[in-house]
């Protein structure tokens, strides 16, 4: 499984082209973005999808010197289980 990387998106497609999981995160300014969705295919639910998505979000957010306001509900509960990224949401 890999994941394609679009502007202010992490997502999966399937063989048809047609986007099964992701999470979005627009621009807030230069420095943050809003963790404002999650989707999981019905045919993906149950796998881990979500947590891998947000995991690959993370890395990212990391990389590029960004943090989040969480505004998307899975994104919180993620974060609150996941407390070694808590440094990646913005204060």
């Amino acid at each position: 499984m890999e994941f394609k990387h679009g502007t202010n998106r992490i997502y999966l497609e399937d063989g048809m082209g047609k986007t099964i999981a992701e999470v979005t995160f627009p621009d807030i300014n230069e420095n943050s973005v809003e963790i404002n969705h999650t989707f999981v295919d019905d045919s993906l639910r149950g796998q881990g999808i979500a947590g891998k998505l947000m995991e690959e979000l993370a890395k990212r957010l990391r990389s590029e010197g960004k943090t989040a306001v969480l505004t998307c509900s899975y994104a919180i509960s993620w974060f609150e289980k996941n407390s070694e990224n808590a440094d990646l949401i913005s204060r």
